[in-house]
């Protein structure tokens, strides 16, 4: 991380959750031994009163994904990102899970065993895509600890049956068949990376430049912001897979949610504010049905020049609609300020 030239002082570290959580006899978190598991954690310190944020990245990403971010954000907030487990640089056990119930329970319940070894008591819960979908299933387990939740193009609020039928219609192609088969089999784009053996590295610098280069919503990496990213996502993607495995069980062919988070929302308990790019392929008209049933404070912001990955193409506007989330607890006097310029709401 020292080749991107962060200006805040950090810490990385690797916190030790334990083989599972503790007296507990579940199968999903031992996998075939009692080794303890490690979370890897980064911390930019801010100043002494500053509020925490803890960020959580999407599915295939990791930590490092908010690069752009570090820096502003630690200016307001303590900030600590975190691989998730069976992600990025922390443990990857083996996957046993076999139900959607004991996967949701293997990053839920890690979260909450890092929680607990980080002492933390009370802290903002930001989660982007399916890191949102986990962040959301926590708050609704964990409602004591979350100050605000900020959930950012997050997985599990889509709802569109229009797209469910054509998707119904197309599994009835062979080439739908074939691609539900692979879906349901876990085949998951990991795998592709891995078995390309020396190609991976090429296929991921076609994505990055092509995703946050030539058709970038918003503000293009630099080429040698290109560079890093690449090989951060390369080693990454082609590690022992892990957590990846999470896929077929969390979301059905077409990344709709098995359970839709659009059902609990009438549970919510926590303050909520949902961040979408205007070009962000998650529909955030999932998060106005729910918003409809929430019985807690919730807003919804779109961010221009901006898709799914909001916190890269629009760095400054991300910035923005994040402190605007959090204006409550960074100055309780700042609770009627206006949304920023450029930013809109939902």
């Amino acid at each position: 991380m020292d080749l991107l030239g962060f200006r805040t002082p950090y810490v990385v570290e690797q916190v030790n959750i334990g083989s599972g959580p503790p007296g507990s006899k579940i199968r999903w978190f031992r996998s075939t031994s009692n080794e303890p598991r490690f979370i890897n954690t980064v911390t930019f310190e801010s100043k002494g009163d500053s509020p925490t944020i803890v960020m959580v990245h999407g599915y295939g990403a990791s930590q490092g994904f908010f690069f752009r971010n570090f820096d502003a954000l630690a200016k307001r907030f303590r900030v600590i990102a975190i691989d998730q487990l069976g992600w990025g640089g922390s443990s990857r056990p083996d996957f046993t899970c076999k139900s959607t119930e004991e996967t949701e329970a293997w990053f839920v319940d890690s979260f909450e065993e890092w929680r607990k070894a980080k002492n933390l008591d009370n802290f903002i819960l930001l989660g982007h895509s399916f890191g949102g979908y986990v962040a959301a299933q926590y708050a609704l387990k964990h409602p004591e600890h979350v100050q605000h939740l900020i959930l950012v193009g997050p997985a599990g609020f889509s709802t569109d049956p229009d797209m469910s039928e054509r998707l119904i219609q197309f599994r009835a192609t062979w080439k739908g068949a074939i691609l539900n088969h692979l879906w349901e089999s876990n085949f998951t784009p990991q795998k592709i990376v891995r078995g390309l053996g020396p190609w991976g590295p090429d296929l991921v610098r076609r994505y990055t430049s092509a995703r946050f280069g030539v058709y970038a919503a918003g503000q293009a990496l630099t080429d040698e912001e290109s560079k890093l990213l690449t090989d951060y996502v390369y080693h990454t993607l082609a590690a022992k897979a892990s957590g990846e495995l999470c896929l077929k069980y969390i979301f059905s062919f077409g990344a709709f949610a098995r359970k839709p988070l659009l059902h609990c929302a009438s549970e919510w308990k926590v303050p909520t504010t949902f961040i979408y790019g205007y070009h962000d392929w998650m529909n955030y008209e999932g998060a106005q049905e729910a918003r409809k049933h929430m019985k807690v404070p919730c807003n919804i912001i779109r961010v221009p020049q901006a898709g799914h990955f909001v916190f890269v193409d629009n760095p400054s506007g991300f910035h923005s609609a994040v402190f605007y989330a959090c204006r409550r607890i960074l100055s309780p006097d700042r609770e009627s300020e206006s949304l920023p310029e450029g930013l809109t709401s939902a």
